[in-house]
């Protein structure tokens, strides 16, 4: 199965989908950032654009994802991502569905002030890194995951406005229908593991 995690910048997806893949046996975390990233390195600054619009990483991601699923070390792959564009969700999700892969959708919700909220509260800006790219794209995220034609009508959204970190990931778990096999973080382990998590997600 592969559970792909949507949702704007701050709705939670990363700490989610690592939390998710934490508390269940057999799955797997696949970051398509990391490959996004990757071909964008390869382009001078100055003409690097969104790495979603390049076919390559469409192609790429898919293919791998495919690849992942079909592999038997794995019952679960994971993987967070904003995805915004009807197009690119049909080339991705709607491709690896039509070839015989369980692809689940879920869409993580919040109110624009809950999401600039967080973004100001990462720890990005302990590193002399701004948020300004991720919150000036909250409300274009919002309105686009809001619209059935844009996400699909069989997608499962869960408002996180009001839900901790753990009753975000028991939300997807029970969505997707997958059995969570290990507890709860501690309060402290929590708080270290959000913190590498946004470490993590601090792309150059």
């Amino acid at each position: 199965m592969i559970v792909w995690i949507n949702g704007a910048f701050g709705a939670g997806k990363t700490q989610a989908a690592y939390e998710l893949v934490r508390r269940t046996d057999r799955s797997v975390l696949c970051d398509p950032e990391i490959v996004g990233h990757g071909l964008n390195s390869m382009v001078p600054p100055a003409v690097r654009g969104d790495f979603q619009d390049l076919p390559a990483w469409r192609i790429g991601v898919r293919d791998q994802l495919a690849a992942v699923d079909s592999a038997p070390e794995h019952d679960l792959v994971v993987v967070p991502m904003t995805l915004i564009r009807p197009a690119y969700h049909e080339e991705i999700l709607d491709h690896l569905a039509a070839r015989g892969h369980d692809v689940r959708h879920v869409v993580l919700t919040a109110r624009p002030a809950t999401l600039r909220r967080r973004l100001r509260g990462r720890a990005a800006p302990l590193l002399g890194r701004g948020e300004a790219w991720a919150l000036s794209r909250v409300d274009r995220c919002v309105s686009a995951l809001d619209d059935d034609e844009v996400v699909g009508r069989a997608s499962v959204r869960i408002s996180t406005d009001h839900l901790s970190h753990d009753q975000v990931v028991e939300a997807v778990a029970t969505a997707v229908g997958v059995s969570l096999v290990r507890p709860r973080r501690s309060a402290p382990g929590r708080r270290l593991q959000t913190l590498a998590n946004q470490l993590r997600a601090i792309r150059p």
